[in-house]
This record gives structure tokens, sequence and C-alpha cells, in this order.
């Protein structure tokens, strides 16, 4: 049970206009990660903005993307965002096997070269912070300047998500 009260989206004019946004943008539903962000309009707002940069209009390929939020939410123990990006990853093309997988990524075989660039660094930038020389040049060699921003980025972002969700304990849809 979420520790706060979900937005009542209809609690006023400026709620009722973003929570029409939010449907517009996610599939005509409200997630309840969205109706708790609800509680502050001008966060939700920016968040909004941020997570539809990150997840729409990044140049990172889904696949990357989903992997990295997969394996974020397996480090910080989130399975509300683990559950709603794996039938993501699947359309992204990642395989089953890959799912199951990226618990014990470093040991698989399921992955290629840039996938485990991919997954040191996310590992790096979520349980240290502080990425290695090496780690960046393993990612560094699979992608160019403007994708490698967008992966920090993607990092950074759900590494956001995952602890909000576990904070404040939000429900499962």
């Amino acid at each position: 049970m979420a520790r706060i009260s979900y937005a009542d989206e209809n609690a006023d004019s400026a709620i009722a206009a973003l929570a029409a946004q939010i449907r517009a943008e996610r599939d005509g539903k409200i997630p309840n990660i969205y109706r708790m962000l609800l509680n502050s309009p001008p966060i939700a707002q920016g968040w909004l903005n941020l997570l539809t940069a990150v997840r729409h209009k990044s140049t990172l390929p889904g696949r990357y993307r989903e992997l990295v939020i997969i394996r974020i939410a397996v480090i910080n123990g989130a399975d509300y965002e683990r559950d709603i990006h794996v039938p993501i990853a699947r359309k992204e093309g990642m395989t089953e096997a890959q799912i199951a997988a990226i618990g014990g990524w470093e040991k698989s075989t399921e992955f290629d070269d840039a996938a485990r660039a991919v997954l040191a660094y996310t590992d790096a930038m979520t349980r240290d912070v502080h990425v290695s020389d090496d780690v960046f040049a393993a990612v560094k060699k699979h992608f160019d300047t403007r994708a490698i921003t967008d992966l920090t980025a993607t990092v950074c972002a759900y590494n956001l998500v995952s602890r909000f969700l576990e904070a404040l304990k939000i429900d499962h849809e």
C-alpha cells in the first residue's frame, strides 16, 4: 500500500489538464506512478517531459534502453518498474533468455559486447556512481557521443524512477 494518497485528478483544473496530457502520452492510462506524481503538478510535468524524452526521443536503441531499465529495477529491487518494462523489452526484441539473464548478466552468454558494455555502465552508475575509465571505454567503443549522452540520461532517469517508486511504496497497477 502506498505511503501517501494518490492525487485526485479532478482536484483542480491544472491537475486535470496534466492528467489528460499523461493519458494522451501513456496509451490512455494514468499509471500509479503518475497518479502519485500528480500530488505535485510541477514535478509531474517535469517528470513527464524528462521520461518522454528518454523513452521516445533518444537515439539509444530500445533494446538497450529496456536492458538498462530492467537492470536498474533488479539492482534497486523495484518490481513495479521491472513488471512494467518486461513487456516493452519483448517488443524491442529482447528474448526471454536475455530478460531472465539480466540479474546475473556477468556470467551469461546471452549478451553481445555492446549489451555487456551497457550493463557494466549501468551497474557502475547505479551502484558506485563513479564509472571507471575501462567501463567507459567499452561503452565508447559501441556508441557515439549522442547515444552515450542518451544512455547516461537513461540510467540517471530510471534510478530516479525506482527510488521514487520504492520510497513511496507505489502499488502495482
